[in-house]
């Protein structure tokens, strides 16, 4: 399980969702209260719940090494996630009157990345087992 390299490209992808639950993807002055604040992925259950599951969905991925179909669509449906996710964060920071994205919002295009190239793995490791199949 571990020599193949979508495992590691899954728990890379798992270990960053985890760590964008407390680092900040964008900071600025909060319209209701005219504080500063960070928005990141607690601060929000909606934001908490995507990225809790995405998270889980990656590190779960891992696992089904045996079953690439299924190991495919999960990636597949980890970038519609984290597509979702990226959205969610664009809607709350409409409630910011003025800020910045931090430079941690850049790990959601490593997630991304990641989940991009764990799929290419699995799809060359699927065709490898088919093409192997059909010599024989």
């Amino acid at each position: 399980m571990i020599q193949r390299i979508q495992s590691i490209w899954l728990l890379i992808a798992s270990v960053v969702t985890f760590l964008t639950l407390k680092l900040s993807f964008y900071s600025g002055t909060y319209l209701p209260d005219n504080l500063y604040h960070q928005l990141n992925g607690t601060q929000n259950l909606g934001l908490m719940i995507t990225t809790i599951a995405l998270g889980v969905l990656t590190f779960i991925t891992i696992f089904l090494f045996k079953n690439r179909v299924t190991q495919l669509w999960l990636c597949i449906a980890g970038i519609l996630l984290d597509v979702l996710l990226l959205f969610l964060y664009y809607q709350q920071t409409k409630d910011f009157s003025r800020g910045d994205y931090a430079f941690t919002a850049v790990l959601h295009i490593v997630i991304i990345a990641a989940l991009v190239l764990a799929a290419r793995g699995i799809n060359g490791d699927e065709k490898l087992i088919k093409d192997s199949n059909r010599l024989r």
